[in-house]
């Protein structure tokens, strides 16, 4: 139901927005992102009202199905980072899954993912193919260190940037080695502006 505002103009009411919607309902996103920076930006697109559909290799799933705090054998961390999401399975590997994942595409007007460097064109599943499928299609990735480059194909963690980049070396104590902030902020960051990417 719509909760509608009113303002007062020269003593009459007058309705100025119907709020109850949220301003991303009835955009599709297909999601192939795991760990924490992907799933990050993909929560907050279904926060927004976005249908987040999130894909996981079958029979493994997203790592974070494994990752603390656990509560009846599922993760506290996986719920809390893919919340109000869809979830499906699909060997991308094959002809099946990918005849699936590019359906999927021709319904979608974003798909996101965080996979290494050439991952997608090695399943031929890269940009390039899937605008052929859909022209509208948003395509939003992250990855540790660009697209090119001598680091390029190597993957990352946030501990990875954080130490890098040489954020570890103003923390913990002056005897001690470099130490890893608490919050995740390469992975936070790296999120929301893929996030921001996307939106705009």
């Amino acid at each position: 139901p719509f909760k509608t505002a009113f303002f007062k103009q020269k003593g009459k009411s007058e309705e100025v927005i119907k709020m109850g919607r949220k301003p991303l309902e009835g955009v599709r996103v297909l999601d192939l992102t795991q760990a924490y920076s992907g799933p990050f930006c993909t929560m907050q697109l279904a926060d927004f009202g976005a249908e987040v559909i999130k894909i996981e290799r079958r029979l493994v799933g997203d790592q974070t199905r494994g990752w603390g705090p656990m509560h009846n054998g599922h993760s506290g961390y996986y719920a809390y980072i893919n919340r109000n999401k869809e979830g499906m399975t699909l060997d991308l590997r094959s002809e099946e899954g990918k005849k699936v994942f590019l359906d999927l595409v021709k319904t979608a007007d974003i798909v996101c993912e965080n996979y290494k460097v050439g991952v997608m064109e090695k399943l031929g599943l890269g940009y390039d193919v899937l605008k052929e499928v859909n022209p509208r299609i948003i395509y939003g990735s992250i990855s540790g260190f660009g697209l090119q480059g001598p680091l390029a194909k190597r993957p990352a963690y946030d501990i990875v940037a954080q130490a890098m980049s040489g954020m570890m070396s103003i923390t913990g104590f002056p005897d001690a080695p470099p130490t890893k902030i608490g919050p995740s902020m390469g992975d936070n960051f790296s999120g929301a502006f893929l996030c921001m990417g996307v939106l705009m």
